[in-house]
């Protein structure tokens, strides 16, 4: 699997999170909420240090990761991060 970061995402992440050069993003899953892939979990982002990391993604001189313990999440799909400009937010897409 892999994480794909749009650049209007990586904004994002500067501004709203103030991630600056050489911090690290942990996308995680957390009980509550739906998602398109599992009902009843949804995906979680914070700044965090990483300790078992099965996936990285280096944009911006940010490090965007997952720990191996949250890979069961993605069921297989690739994690892409987008900014929808019209509402303010990130959104997420799963993609095989």
């Amino acid at each position: 699997m892999n994480i794909y970061i749009s650049q209007e995402a990586s904004h994002w992440f500067q501004h709203e999170m103030e991630a600056e050069n050489g911090d690290t993003v942990r996308f995680f899953a957390r009980y509550g909420g739906s998602s398109a892939l599992h009902e009843g979990f949804s995906l979680g982002v914070t700044k965090d240090t990483p300790e078992d990391p099965g996936v990285t993604h280096l944009e911006n001189d940010v490090t965007y990761f997952i720990e191996e313990k949250d890979i069961w999440y993605f069921d297989g799909h690739d994690l892409y991060v987008e900014f929808d400009q019209d509402r303010n937010e990130l959104y997420y897409e799963y993609k095989k």
